[in-house]
């Protein structure tokens, strides 16, 4: 999880999710597979020991290794191969809710900018 800066939102205050510009970085080279994907993220909320926050992926295959987490997807398309423990590749779109368990090795191969709100 990251550090909660001072864009994170006060009580009482909103924010449009699909608006909200996130400034991208590369992401490391022994994660890229395909592409050269740039990721942005912006940490909204923690509620108690759980963080609430946008994340934003662009196009480009990339590995990962993931902590818990439950996220809605905005925007975008992906395909998430879970390669450890090994179970079938899942498609997600706007609307998509998906879990991920901490320490689940994933591909994912984003055809559109993908953004989603993420629980973790």
């Amino acid at each position: 999880m990251s550090e909660l800066g001072p864009d994170a939102l006060a009580p009482g205050t909103g924010v449009d999710a699909e608006a909200l510009p996130l400034l991208h970085s590369p992401l490391p080279s022994d994660e890229v597979l395909i592409g050269r994907p740039s990721t942005g993220t912006h940490a909204l909320a923690t509620l108690g020991e759980v963080e609430v926050g946008i994340w934003e992926m662009t196009p480009g295959t990339a590995s990962d290794t993931e902590v818990d987490e439950v996220f809605v997807v905005l925007s975008g398309h992906a395909r998430i191969e879970f390669v450890e423990p090994a179970l079938p590749a899942i498609e997600v779109d706007a609307g998509s809710v998906v879990r991920l368990a901490e320490g689940q090795r994933t591909v994912w191969t984003v055809t559109e900018t993908l953004r989603k709100i993420y629980i973790a």
